[in-house]
């Protein structure tokens, strides 16, 4: 009894040690990361306090891929062979002069080209986008390529899902691309219906137990489809009915755009890379990348962003954007929860005079990420930020439009896991036209809702306000 009593002290002794070396040996890997001050503190202070949890957490979510690559230079070389020498054939165009900056910065770090001659077309509903897609599909000859983060199995995924399967059938090659994660709650039965129809059937990064690693933290948010190379869509709608039904307490209110033209060549250069990391087979013969006339007066780039590589593109060219707009910076989206820099850009914009607005949902579909949206706004308002609360139903747009010169819609929200872990897609358009619409698209939604008051809002429940601090300290977790 003596001797088991000591075994049993030296192993609980030694237990401890070992635990305590491994809290301090995470800790110390956060800080010698050298990541975002405060998303540093953020993790130290939940493996300090709740170490259990605060391990297991960085396990999934915490460890970066930022050193990593997608794919190697000479592949994504051959990837974009066709639209390099197309944009190399191409004429001069005309890029409004305040945004030759940020064009420039996209085309360095993101190898983002800019075409000109572009036609899009918007959405603002899913019944719209959808009825446009099918019909674009059902006349597609060669190639489908289609990317979600979400594709449900429901009517309208089993709608679109018959439709493609028909052009298999008919001999069109037919590639579908969803995120692991977002398809959780589907049947495995679904896709394997799919792929018996012969189409090629991907899960961007699988996350299955016991394989259970950090993928589950890096997603696919991407809304992509290509028809024969020249037609595209991009935006914020997934495959689900709720996107054209709505919800329970209003429309889903979203955008999308189609696109016609030489700009397609970087949304079939996405998905292809995408394609390339799940499958491993590089496709680059230019049946992929047809020549393509002029279709409009767009000009425009396709940027992607990762939570692999150096640079963080899309969120460091909004804080271009933002810092060189002069007039007006509008903006949509469901999630508000930016980083500090983008934080600064936006209140420095305001203080200096620039209009600037930003309208989320009045309710959403995730109370945490709400509450964590919630609060930001006393701050932004104090430094002159018009914030707007959508009230028709649930607000999942993802748009913004500058100085009537400067527009974009993708999947990108206004939040650390879109500019630090998720893979993105917008197109940034530089066409006073297409900026126009857009603009009347946010003042037509704003009519749907409500602009909050400082004064107001600073006298909500004190235990609201202690709850949107809490999970606030969570925010670059979330």
């Amino acid at each position: 009894m003596v001797e088991w009593s000591i075994f049993n002290e030296i192993f609980a002794v030694a237990f401890n040690m070992l635990y305590f070396i491994v809290i301090v040996g995470t800790i110390m890997i956060v800080i010698l990361d050298n990541r975002n001050p405060v998303k540093t503190m953020a993790w130290v202070l939940v493996l300090f306090f709740l170490p259990v949890v605060g391990l297991a957490l960085y396990f999934f979510f915490g460890r970066s891929t930022r050193k990593e690559k997608l794919i190697g230079k000479k592949g994504f070389t051959r990837l974009i062979k066709r639209p390099m020498a197309e944009y190399q054939a191409q004429k001069a165009f005309r890029c409004p002069d305040d945004q030759h900056q940020l064009m420039r910065f996209f085309q360095k770090v993101n190898n983002a080209l800019p075409f000109d001659g572009n036609a899009v077309g918007i959405f603002t509903d899913g019944c719209s986008m959808l009825y446009s897609l099918m019909r674009d599909i059902a006349r597609a000859k060669h190639h489908i390529h289609l990317q979600f983060y979400i594709f449900e199995d429901d009517p309208v995924g089993r709608l679109l899902c018959d439709l493609l399967m028909d052009k298999a059938r008919q001999g069109v090659e037919v590639r579908l691309l969803y995120d692991d994660v977002g398809c959780w709650k589907v049947p495995h039965a679904f896709f394997d219906e799919i792929r018996g129809a012969g189409i090629e059937v991907r899960s961007f990064l699988k996350v299955r137990f016991p394989l259970f690693t950090s993928k589950v933290n890096y997603r696919n948010h991407r809304k992509i489809v290509v028809i024969d190379g020249r037609v595209a869509y991009t935006g914020g709608m997934n495959i689900a009915l709720r996107y054209t039904k709505g919800v329970s307490w209003g429309i889903w209110r979203d955008t999308h755009i189609r696109i016609e033209g030489k700009a397609v060549y970087g949304l079939q250069t996405a998905f292809l890379t995408d394609w390339y990391v799940v499958d491993r087979t590089l496709i680059t013969s230019s049946r992929y990348f047809p020549e393509i006339e002029r279709c409009g007066n767009t000009l425009m780039q396709i940027v992607t962003s990762d939570p692999v590589g150096e640079w963080r593109d899309i969120m460091q060219g909004l804080l271009i954007a933002i810092s060189s707009s002069r007039k007006y910076f509008y903006i949509q989206t469901p999630y508000l929860l930016p980083t500090e820099p983008i934080l600064m850009a936006l209140k420095t914009a305001a203080l200096a005079g620039v209009d600037i607005r930003i309208m989320i949902p009045f309710r959403t579909d995730t109370r945490i990420t709400h509450l964590g949206s919630l609060s930001y706004l006393e701050e932004m308002m104090h430094a002159g930020i018009k914030i707007y609360l959508y009230q028709k139903g649930f607000l999942h747009s993802k748009l913004m439009v500058s100085d009537d010169t400067l527009s974009t819609v993708g999947s990108t929200n206004m939040d650390f896991r879109s500019f630090e872990h998720n893979f993105e897609v917008n197109a940034f358009m530089y066409d006073s036209a297409l900026a126009s619409a857009l603009k009347g698209i946010f003042l037509r939604d704003q009519k749907d809702a409500i602009l909050l008051q400082e004064k107001t809002w600073m006298n909500r429940p004190w235990r609201q306000k202690a709850q949107e601090s809490i999970v606030r300290l969570l925010a670059p977790l979330l």
